[in-house]
């Protein structure tokens, strides 16, 4: 599950504004500054979460889930390298 650290983290390697997320998630500005707020998973509707995670994915950005260095984000390869 998505995280807000996560959140800010993707946002920031996309350089995309608060605005920029609500606007291709669908998800209001307000409720992104308060998911970002969270301290581990947003307690939010599962539909926010789900579209904001789309719209990452959409935008090349992958979850990295936790692991021994703590969950992350990454860009997706480019298809066909």
């Amino acid at each position: 599950m998505l995280t807000g650290a996560q959140m800010r983290m993707a946002r920031g390697y996309l350089r995309w504004s608060a605005r920029d997320l609500s606007e291709a998630s669908g998800v209001s500005g307000t409720t992104i500054k308060r998911m970002e707020e969270t301290d581990g998973v947003p307690k939010s509707m599962a539909d926010n979460v789900a579209a904001i995670q789309q719209a990452f994915e959409k935008a090349g950005i992958q979850r990295i889930p936790r692991n021994g260095g703590g969950p992350g984000v990454r860009l997706r390869e480019p298809q066909g390298s």
